[in-house]
């Protein structure tokens, strides 16, 4: 057992990440959606870092925010936004064609003003969170990719070829799927509680985990039912909406 989560650990480390394959483990794809959420946390970690490195070193507070994003979009081969940008496309092109302008390589109108209106309050959010940005980032990328659980275990898989494997066709249910990221995230609050004295704080930040769940289900389930199932694309535009939409909440409350 020890031995299958590694190798799907290894498989999601590839799906998910530009990064190398890890060394002398045979990768498996069957259930990685399980562990997307912690490697959204730290991917998070790593753009923070960038964030914080670049403006201890004189850099400004726009350039590092910029450098930010671009190095997320670095590390994920810009999978997520090219969901985005192709769900938005499907969505306006009506339900006949929706599939086939999901598919179009090229993007649409509707694919591009997305893109645009996303990054803009991502930028907004980073300017306003500033140092905060280790505490928000990888929270934010956690909920984006945890919303996946949710929309695998509610919808349908709906494909653009005849044979295509899903992560659906794998799927053991939400409960053993989210095991590892509700584990996760009773960790993540126990160390906020330990580190925020003030009764203020620990408010704000429990009001921001109810605001994360309620978000991760809310959002999957809107795409669900206007697309009519689930794909890569749409989980895609999922995380990213759902991660942009935690940012701004915490740029409103922190």
């Amino acid at each position: 057992m020890k031995k299958y989560l590694i190798k799907n650990l290894a498989g999601s480390w590839i799906f998910y990440t530009t990064f190398p394959k890890l060394p002398f483990i045979k990768p498996e794809f069957k259930n990685i959606a399980q562990f997307a959420p912690p490697i959204g946390f730290f991917i998070g970690t790593i753009q923070s870092y960038i964030f914080i490195f670049l403006r201890s070193n004189s850099w400004s507070i726009y350039a590092s925010a910029l450098i930010c994003l671009a190095s997320g979009y670095l590390i994920t081969g810009g999978l997520h936004i090219d969901g985005l940008m192709d769900t938005f496309d499907g969505i306006f092109a009506g339900k006949k064609k929706r599939l086939k302008a999901m598919k179009d390589s090229k993007v649409g109108s509707f694919g591009v003003q997305s893109l645009v209106f996303i990054t803009l309050i991502q930028i907004a959010c980073l300017l306003k969170i500033q140092n905060q940005i280790i505490f928000v980032l990888p929270i934010c990328l956690f909920w984006g990719r945890f919303s996946n659980l949710f929309f695998i275990e509610k919808f349908k898989y709906i494909s653009y070829k005849k044979k295509s494997i899903s992560h659906k066709q794998f799927w053991k249910g939400f409960k053993k799927e989210s095991l590892l990221s509700i584990i996760f995230i009773i960790i993540f609050i126990a160390f906020h509680l330990l580190s925020f004295i003030s009764p203020a704080k620990v408010i704000k930040n429990s009001l921001l985990i109810l605001i994360g769940i309620f978000v991760s289900k809310t959002i999957p389930n809107m795409l669900g039912n206007k697309i009519e199932g689930f794909n890569g694309d749409a989980c895609g535009a999922s995380i990213v909406l759902v991660e942009t939409t935690m940012l701004f909440m915490h740029a409103i409350l922190l």
